[in-house]
């Protein structure tokens, strides 16, 4: 996409200075259109960190993110910190005239997001999401498929996050306090937005699910051989498996899978679409449908590499800072946050109460 030169950088402040918020710094190598002004977070030592990678002096690195809205230089706000703190934080930027990139799910539940919604409204300022795999070549040549007629109408989708053996051992993965949940929400809201986009965007109606943990909390299970060996399992409150079942208005729906720890060959990171013309997959960018009279499988002969932790957080906030500085229509609109979360609370909410199909709201 063309990117607009503006007459100065957007001053971006940052509340939460964690492993996120350094991927998002260490991208913006790539974003001549975003200035670094000022950084807060309740961790001395993240901040310091942070703060000696952007070169910022400490009058411009807060411990309160109420005084750093106070007293600091900027034109928008990026919100880094854990799920359960996405809500205050962003609200209090909206109110203090920012614009604001709030970082994947949108908050812990659809009333959060509503209440954020309304505050950008109340405030005149622009709320974005940050959902950096919609902007990975694969989702929109599939996008673009889809929005030319070649699969038809969407009728089935199928939706995966899988991790043989992948629980978090640093943060606050494994708390539910803090998180709304465990790789529902943390993982398997990628590959459920990007698939949601790649439909269209239809407007969930239902949803239903189970959710089940059986290896997090359990000590032995912390020994097992595994690339992120040794979490918290006393503090793990949160789901190891989590699959659900969802339908739209339009009468499609999906089925989604999302597991931190599982007994299967390999871990799995994709989303399937079926029409009734052709059907897709993200992993590998693959059409296929019929043509000529016969079965025939697509694959584009170049589309670009994007690796999702460095170029994918380069794009996404170089579209934000086309929204905030040129009014570029929003790539991930706050609506298609909420669209997101009211399918997670609909799959949690269901698991809950057995499995019973529950209405989204």
């Amino acid at each position: 996409m063309a990117r607009r030169t503006p007459q100065r950088p957007l001053r971006l402040a940052f509340i939460g200075t964690g492993l996120v918020a350094g991927l998002q710094i260490d991208s913006l190598k790539r974003v001549p259109e975003i200035e670094v002004t000022a950084l807060c977070d309740i961790d001395p030592q993240a901040l310091a960190r942070t703060a000696e990678k952007t070169g910022l002096p400490a009058s411009a690195c807060f411990a309160d993110y109420k005084k750093m809205l106070r007293h600091a230089e900027y034109d928008a706000v990026s919100v880094c910190t854990p799920n359960g703190a996405h809500l205050a934080c962003t609200v209090a930027a909206l109110k203090a005239g920012a614009h604001v990139l709030v970082e994947k799910p949108m908050a812990l539940n659809a009333g959060e997001c509503r209440k954020m919604m309304a505050a950008a409204e109340e405030a005149g300022r622009k709320l974005v999401v940050g959902f950096q795999f919609r902007y990975d070549p694969k989702t929109q040549y599939l996008r673009r498929q889809v929005e030319e007629g070649v699969l038809g109408d969407i009728v089935f989708g199928r939706v995966q996050a899988l991790r043989r053996r992948g629980i978090p051992n640093w943060g606050v993965f494994g708390r539910k306090d803090l998180q709304g949940g465990g790789p529902l929400i943390d993982i398997g809201v990628h590959i459920l937005e990007m698939a949601h986009y790649t439909m269209g965007s239809p407007r969930p109606v239902a949803a239903s699910g189970l959710a089940s943990t059986y290896l997090g909390n359990r000590k032995e299970a912390t020994r097992t051989v595994c690339k992120w060996p040794g979490w918290d399992y006393k503090t793990y409150t949160v789901e190891d498996l989590a699959v659900g079942h969802v339908r739209f208005e339009n009468g499609a729906v999906i089925h989604l899978e999302a597991c931190f720890a599982g007994h299967f060959e390999k871990d799995v990171w994709d989303f399937q679409l079926m029409g009734t013309r052709g059907g897709c997959r993200w992993d590998g960018a693959q059409v296929f449908t019929d043509r000529n009279g016969y079965q025939v499988d697509e694959t584009p002969g170049y589309l670009p590499d994007m690796d999702m932790f460095t170029t994918g957080f380069s794009a996404k906030l170089a579209q934000f800072a086309d929204h905030c500085l040129n009014d570029a229509p929003a790539m991930v609109p706050a609506e298609h946050g909420l669209m997101v979360q009211q399918m997670l609370d609909g799959v949690y909410r269901s698991a809950e109460r057995g499995g019973k199909e529950v209405a989204i709201r």
